[in-house]
């Protein structure tokens, strides 16, 4: 009898452990994960607050870190300075995971900025810097669209369907996810702002509705995977490179406040992940 009793209490004993290791899994099982994948538009380069993982110079204040917050969700923010839709895939940097690795069918919501990289945004609106006024210098807008082809508008074109395949691998590797896009915003107001901004007006609206023509793109391929798209133009009109210190979402060539030029600002992250979480609530329970 006492053997037995010793016997029903180490087995009373066993299934209290059990129970013990049980209670943090089902805990886990309830959190609201979120990962975020994408290019600097979403890392935050140079931003205060860098996240220990200095090759992809994301920022622990970023859009998704935002958004995360308001919405109460475990970030797994994978988004990086650079990255194109080969690195979902592959290894940016050659040591990094791929990006798609951080799906799983536990994963309950994936934001995505990505596409700038690949058809080289931020390099075209380099080439359009113009320390002079007109005449002095070139247009880039004239050799973009020289031969009467928009060079940069066939670049997004092209770009759909490998966006297209991007949130099918998405959708395969997050099947209870709800996807959102996200867009790129307004970097610069109609006519640019020169000379402080040294871009002549017609190269700066032609980088501006070349943004647009991406973002536009996007919100479509969105639209045919029935994924949200959160369009950050809107938001961020009036507040683009050109608007005083205070006032911008976005740094121009020479940053008035601790991000990398031609990339959303502290300020301008903190609206943007606001505007993200709003897009949002009707997937928290």
């Amino acid at each position: 009898m006492g053997s037995q009793l010793g016997r029903l209490a180490q087995l009373g004993s066993a299934l209290a452990a059990t129970g013990a290791l049980l209670a943090p899994t089902a805990h886990a099982a309830d959190e609201f994960e979120y990962v975020a994948m994408g290019d600097s538009a979403a890392a935050g380069p140079l931003m205060p607050n860098p996240d220990p993982n200095l090759l992809c110079f994301r920022s622990k204040e970023n859009y998704p870190q935002v958004a995360a917050g308001l919405i109460g969700a475990k970030l797994t923010d994978v988004s990086c300075s650079g990255a194109k839709i080969e690195d979902f895939s592959g290894r940016q940097h050659g040591i990094m995971a791929p990006q798609y690795d951080a799906l799983s069918d536990r994963t309950d919501l994936v934001t995505v900025t990505i596409g700038g990289n690949d058809v080289s945004l931020v390099r075209a609106a380099l080439s359009c810097v113009n320390p002079f006024p007109e005449p002095i210098g070139s247009s880039c807008a004239d050799e973009f669209t020289a031969g009467g082809e928009d060079e940069l508008a066939e670049r997004i074109d092209a770009l759909a369907p490998r966006f297209d395949d991007a949130l099918a691998q998405i959708r395969h590797r997050a099947p209870n996810a709800e996807i959102v896009v996200v867009g790129y915003g307004t970097y610069l107001r109609p006519g640019g702002c020169y000379p402080k901004e040294p871009m002549w007006a017609r190269d700066a609206d032609y980088i501006q509705s070349s943004v647009d023509r991406l973002s536009a793109m996007l919100r479509e391929r969105a639209a045919a995977h029935g994924a949200e798209f959160v369009d950050l133009g809107p938001v961020s009109k009036g507040h683009d490179v050109c608007a005083a210190p205070a006032d911008k979402y976005y740094e121009g060539l020479i940053p008035t406040s601790v991000a990398a030029p031609l990339h959303p600002n502290a300020k301008g992250m903190q609206v943007f992940g606001r505007t993200v979480a709003k897009a949002v609530p009707h997937i928290q329970s």
